[in-house]
């Protein structure tokens, strides 16, 4: 046996005979200790993400689904897309007006049924969120077989509802309050603000890879 053969198995030997440790305990005191007050948490969140071109509309519950056409009227959008089996989808549907004018399109088909008229057709898409972080100003999406996150990522445009009440101060917090680990869906989705990308010299260009508009119609409390 050669020298590095014998150096090998000498390793090997003394990690066989070591004895398994439990890993030391975790210490999250630093995480708990960063919060912010209630009244702070949405100016915060509001702040950073217009910071990176998102945009705000302030409601109320009674006002949003209002608020969310006249975003659309205001933008001269045709088309928005919906989830129609959720209760902020029926809610939206309800209150919509018959007639001319932009249009709801649902979401209730296979994509594969319609693929072509999602990618191309429509001009802005409609979903709920979860709620927010105020430390790094981002919105949560937690998609569904109701609400698949196609629906915030394909239509240029993406109109999200945010209820101002369920901004967490962290991800930790959102994590550790909400059980995350034991519920969550196949994609979690932390946004900021519109999809944008950069060249080697970070010229920024905005709707490369998902909306290149994002308007969050909030709801104050």
């Amino acid at each position: 046996m050669t020298e590095p053969e014998r150096a090998r198995e000498r390793i090997l030997a003394r990690l066989a005979a070591r004895k398994p440790q439990a890993p030391p305990p975790s210490d999250f005191e630093v995480m708990r200790r960063k919060t912010w007050p209630g009244a702070e948490r949405y100016p915060r969140l509001k702040r950073m993400m217009e910071a990176v071109k998102a945009e705000f509309v302030e409601t109320t519950d009674e006002g949003w689904p209002a608020a969310v056409r006249d975003v659309v009227l205001q933008a001269g959008l045709s088309t928005l897309l919906y989830a129609p089996a959720t209760p902020a989808g029926r809610r939206l549907a309800e209150s919509w007006p018959a007639g001319p004018g932009p249009r709801l399109v649902p979401y209730d088909r296979p994509v594969e049924e319609w693929k072509q008229e999602l990618f191309e057709g429509i001009d802005a898409g409609f979903t709920t969120t979860r709620g927010g972080i105020a430390e790094t100003g981002g919105l949560i999406l937690w998609p569904s077989p109701e609400e698949p996150r196609l629906m915030s990522l394909v239509p240029p445009v993406h109109i999200a509802l945010l209820d101002t009440a369920a901004i967490h101060d962290t991800f930790w917090s959102a994590l550790a309050s909400e059980g995350w680990a034991g519920q969550m869906p196949p994609n979690a989705l932390l946004i900021s603000g519109p999809s944008k990308t950069a060249d080697i010299e970070q010229t920024l260009a905005y709707g490369v890879h998902g909306p290149k508009r994002l308007v969050v119609v909030a709801i104050r409390r």
